[in-house]
């Protein structure tokens, strides 16, 4: 296309493409301000306002001076526009007033399904600088370099997560969020709760501090349920007393799981590549029995592609995907990528339950 020859149409399109670019480069700036908000607690001063807030009570409340409030209002124009608030023009006043939508009051912090910390983990700079890493990742021929935080770090993101007590705090943290809400969801759901119904006994792999199964522990008293973990996460937690059905045992995956009917993988899998995913699985089927005696594995993680119809979670799937790629040299796997996984691994059938968003909960049985 040339600039001095364009139609109408032409100069459309060329701007709009100029946009396009724009967007995508300033995109990161949609994280910051979320993470602001999370930051300066916007939603939760709304919260205990009790109801909309001016831009004149939000700054007051949030301890902003006021030669600032003129960039607040640029930052909440930002996070209007992306649907983490609603703003109105009072008839009565004129002024301009903001209020929570579910989005931003999954960012209150007394939420019982809060997300501020998994946004928060996200986008905390010991995991988005080595994003800067992924030329330098690809074009590079060492084969000990597993990924772009690898090649920024010199080890697994894992490995040095022990020593950074700051980072594994909030990661714990996170994925406790996560956990609350994948348990209020599923403990509710007749689906899963047929998965689980007459279990007698199960572990949770790589289950951090243990929400998801404290919570299945729980729901079903009769099921024996094990909390699995390294040794840095198991030995700084209590002992659980009022929940008698629930242990913990320390261990590492790769060696060995403690035996039980099923074995529960939440968002592990996707941390890592093709061959530590089958030799994971294959330590899983070695901790279970046949599947006539009623051994399986449940696996959470995302299905690409599933589901099919909704925009909003095939974005997050690729984004995901591209995350689990620069920090593990893991990715989001595709149902026929599952699939080579599980038949390498000693499986021989799953079922897919597309009951999570972008997630999914597989069945996956023994051969």
């Amino acid at each position: 296309m040339e600039p001095n020859n364009c139609s109408n149409k032409q100069t459309k399109e060329l701007l709009d493409a100029v946009g396009f670019i724009w967007n995508h480069s300033l995109s990161f700036l949609n994280s910051m301000a979320l993470k602001c908000a999370i930051q300066l607690g916007i939603s939760d001063a709304i919260k205990k306002h009790g109801k909309p807030m001016t831009l004149d009570d939000l700054t007051t409340s949030l301890s902003i001076p006021l030669n600032k409030a003129s960039s607040l209002h640029q930052m909440m124009r930002l996070l209007v526009h992306n649907n983490f608030y609603t703003s109105q023009i009072l008839s009565t006043t004129g002024e301009q007033v903001y209020d929570l939508t579910l989005n931003s009051e999954l960012l209150l912090k007394d939420h019982p399904l809060t997300h501020a910390p998994l946004a928060l983990i996200g986008i905390t700079p010991q995991l988005t600088e080595p994003s800067h890493n992924f030329a330098s990742w690809f074009q590079s021929h060492d084969q000990s370099c597993e990924s772009s935080f690898h090649v920024a770090q010199g080890m697994h993101l894992y490995k040095g997560m022990p020593s950074d007590a700051k980072l594994n705090d909030l990661f714990n943290l996170a994925m406790a969020s996560d956990s609350r809400l994948i348990s209020s969801l599923l403990l509710v759901n007749d689906e899963f709760k047929r998965l689980v119904h007459g279990i007698e006994s199960i572990v949770d792999v790589g289950g951090g501090t243990g929400t998801m199964v404290k919570a299945i522990a729980e729901a079903f008293p009769e099921m024996n349920c094990i909390l699995f973990d390294q040794p840095h996460v198991v030995n700084n937690l209590e002992q659980p007393n009022e929940t008698r059905n629930l242990s913990y045992v320390a261990g590492d995956m790769f060696k060995a799981i403690p035996q039980a009917n099923v074995v529960l993988l939440k968002w592990i899998l996707h941390n890592w590549s093709d061959e530590n995913c089958i030799k994971i699985l294959e330590k899983c089927k070695e901790a279970i029995p046949s599947r006539e005696k009623g051994g399986k594995l449940l696996t959470i993680d995302m299905v690409v592609g599933i589901p099919t119809d909704d925009e909003n979670h095939t974005k997050s799937q690729f984004l995901a995907d591209i995350q689990m790629s620069y920090l593990f040299g893991g990715k989001e796997r595709t149902e026929q990528q599952w699939k080579i996984l599980f038949d390498k691994a000693g499986f021989c059938d799953y079922v897919i339950l597309p009951i999570l968003g972008s997630r999914s909960v597989i069945e996956v049985f023994p051969a």
